[in-house]
């Protein structure tokens, strides 16, 4: 029998769904649980969903899913002129070679079905991040992608020398998740602006003090200067 893990619908619209995929969910079912879309099928009546963007396993947070071909289209090109703003949430256990700034190369297929970061042109992957203290050892990245490449926000920390908490597949710590978190969309959608947040659920490092300094920077009352 396969796992069930919940999922939670946080907004229903004509066009699409806002929803909360869990840590540790695939996208689509694997051998051993029942993935993302799946889940979506078994507690709502629709008989069509698209997906518009994925998050991976370890990731938790905000997912779009349309509900017809019209709305998916749309969305296709929101996200291929990058007219989607996004924000993510990780920590780290190791120490960054710069606590803020651009993170900008060429995503390059590498071994064991991990990707890398190079410097020519292709493929080319930008995130901006800023990060800031929350214990001894621990820093709390807000990373900005604008572009939506595989992996990339992995990827991009590992270039720094911080790779993400419990993502042991590029070199993080072991934990009791992967601490990233997509806690932030917003769209322009038939004139009206959209615009969703999300506090990641509790955890061992995502606890009270970090997420109210996440909840401080999307209100925008964090100082992240050190």
């Amino acid at each position: 029998m396969k796992e069930i893990i919940k999922i939670r619908i946080l907004h229903k619209h004509a066009d699409f769904l806002v929803v909360h995929k869990p840590h540790g969910m695939s996208f689509h079912a694997e051998s051993e649980s029942i993935g993302f879309i799946e889940s979506l099928y078994t507690i709502t009546s629709y008989k069509e969903l698209f997906p518009v963007h994925r998050l991976d396993k370890m990731t938790s947070g905000l997912c779009v899913v349309a509900l017809n071909k019209s709305a998916a289209q749309a969305f296709g090109r929101l996200f291929e002129e990058r007219r989607v703003s996004k924000l993510y949430v990780a920590i780290s256990d190791k120490k960054p070679k710069k606590k803020q700034g651009l993170i900008k190369g060429g995503m390059s297929p590498s071994r064991r079905g991990q990707w890398k970061l190079t410097q020519t042109d292709v493929n080319v992957a930008e995130t901006r991040f800023y990060s800031i203290s929350i214990s001894p050892g621990k820093r709390l990245y807000f990373l900005e992608p604008k572009t939506g490449k595989t992996h990339q926000l992995r990827v991009a920390m590992k270039s720094i020398g911080a790779p993400i908490l419990g993502d042991t597949r590029y070199g993080g710590s072991e934990s009791d998740r992967g601490y990233l978190h997509a806690c932030y969309l917003s769209f322009l959608w038939k004139g009206e602006m959209e615009a969703y947040f999300l506090l990641p659920e509790a955890s061992d490092s995502f606890n009270s003090e970090s997420t109210l300094l996440i909840q401080q920077f999307y209100d925008k009352k964090l100082n992240l200067i050190e």
